[in-house]
């Protein structure tokens, strides 16, 4: 098993893209990226903390590929949005990949090079690429959040712009 690690923004809606598939073990929510260690879902969402929201996956490389999960990540996130995403914005809420080792960065800044060349997006591509530090759980009550508060993540995810963006953008990538 391996691990990647995704920065889209809230991660409520980052789970439910990755969590269907075969090859795929789990999909957690948590932070990553700064420099308080344990850090609450509040002192992230200060923005003083330099953490992300983020999903750290762990899956079956033989089973579902790296660049297959890099696929799902740029569908669900506007990669040109440099303060966050849809209506969330903050440094918690930027856009980045966590490689782990690197055959990932290397992976990571290809698909980012390609994208940026496909001019699928009028801007550039905002997203960073980071090395993987210290990943800390969210606490339970974010864990599968789309499972436990379906009504409300479905309000979330169409009212903040996300599933029309997500929608658009899988469009355009099937014309390219």
């Amino acid at each position: 098993m391996e691990k990647a690690t995704f920065a889209g923004g809230c991660f409520w809606c980052m789970v439910k893209p990755f969590d269907s598939y075969d090859g795929i073990e789990k999909v957690v929510s948590g932070y990553t990226g700064g420099n308080l260690p344990n850090p609450t879902y509040e002192q992230v969402c200060s923005n003083a903390t330099g953490h992300f929201e983020a999903v750290q996956i762990t899956y079956d490389p033989e089973k579902f590929s790296y660049d297959q999960l890099l696929d799902i990540f740029w569908l669900n996130i506007d990669p040109t949005d440099e303060e966050g995403q849809f209506f969330d914005k903050g440094s918690s809420y930027q856009t980045a990949i966590f490689y782990h080792n690197e055959e990932q960065q290397e992976k990571a800044e290809q698909s980012k090079d390609a994208l940026n060349a496909s001019g699928r997006f009028p801007k550039k591509i905002a997203t960073k690429i980071l090395p993987a530090s210290e990943f800390y759980e969210a606490e339970e009550y974010h864990q599968d959040y789309y499972k436990k508060n379906p009504s409300h993540y479905n309000r979330y995810f169409v009212g903040s712009g996300r599933a029309n963006f997500v929608e658009n953008n899988r469009r355009l990538q099937n014309e390219g």
